[in-house]
């Protein structure tokens, strides 16, 4: 079929590709041939969106039609190319589908008889009991960091309220970082990873564990601003991760030794169960 004859076929084929052809035997006019298998019109139902513009709508349906033409050429080159043996299959499919059933019967349990509720206490016993399997492999930090202007009238604020050795008035500098500030991180109760943090800042440091271990709170000028940096904590890497960094995995491994727990216990119900019942025979 010539491009152009099949341009004016598909034109016809959008008009038709807006009705519903759901209620309909009629596959509708046929659009392309490959050896012995058509595409009809019917088949092009969906393939262009409500709304496209005409010019769009032809392109849509050409490039599918296009598509199409050129898998069915492959499976008949495949077809002619594999043996019967290699061409077969059922074992596969009959595997797939009963992996499917399956996978699908038990998802369905679980999601309605699993207790899905871990609490803190049993994550933090999992934690101390298995403690040594969670490594950090970063150093990290707890760290407020504001960024001011070089020169800020509220500059020595700011330096009182990070300075201090002993606390961190959090909401109050970010009551007057809102105001005041360029820019400005409050995470003095939460771990970040302090690489991370240098993207951030204009810290120029060869040793991280050095600089980290010698320096709590650090003033850097790089103009037209002043960076004041507070470190509350830090951990190192090779050391034991945090809890509150494993919080979510531990949640997470708990889950999943539950769900294998429930599905090996349901396995072996129902093994059981048809055992006495002689369900099954073996020969």
């Amino acid at each position: 079929m010539k491009q152009k004859t099949l341009v004016g076929l598909l034109l016809v084929t959008l008009v038709m590709s807006s009705c519903d052809f759901s209620s309909n035997t009629d596959k509708g006019t046929a659009v392309a041939k490959v050896y012995d298998n058509y595409l009809y019109s019917s088949d092009l139902v969906g393939v262009v969106p409500p709304g496209t513009p005409k010019k769009d709508s032809l392109a849509l349906v050409i490039n599918y039609v296009d598509g199409w033409i050129r898998k069915k050429l492959l499976i008949r080159q495949a077809e002619r190319n594999l043996t019967q043996k290699q061409q077969d299959f059922s074992t596969k499919l009959d595997d797939y589908r009963s992996s499917l059933i399956t996978y699908t019967y038990e998802a369905e349990l679980i999601k309605q008889k699993l207790d899905t509720i871990v609490t803190e206490s049993e994550i933090s016993s999992y934690y101390l009991l298995n403690k040594g399997s969670f490594q950090l492999r970063h150093n990290i930090v707890k760290a407020v960091y504001v960024v001011l202007p070089d020169d800020s009238k509220e500059l020595k604020r700011f330096q009182r309220l990070l300075k201090d050795p002993d606390t961190i008035m959090s909401a109050t500098i970010d009551f007057l970082s809102k105001q005041f500030a360029t820019s400005f991180y409050i995470g003095d109760e939460t771990w970040i990873r302090f690489d991370d943090l240098l993207q951030q800042l204009p810290i120029q440091t060869f040793n991280q564990e050095l600089f980290l271990k010698n320096n709590s709170y650090i003033e850097i000028k790089d103009k037209p601003f002043i960076y004041l940096i507070r470190f509350k904590d830090y951990m190192i890497s090779e050391g034991s991760s945090p809890l509150e960094l494993e919080t979510e995995n531990i949640r997470n491994i708990i889950l999943n030794k539950r769900k294998q727990s429930f599905l090996r216990s349901m396995h072996e119900e129902l093994y059981s169960k048809a055992l006495r019942e002689e369900l099954f025979e073996i020969y």
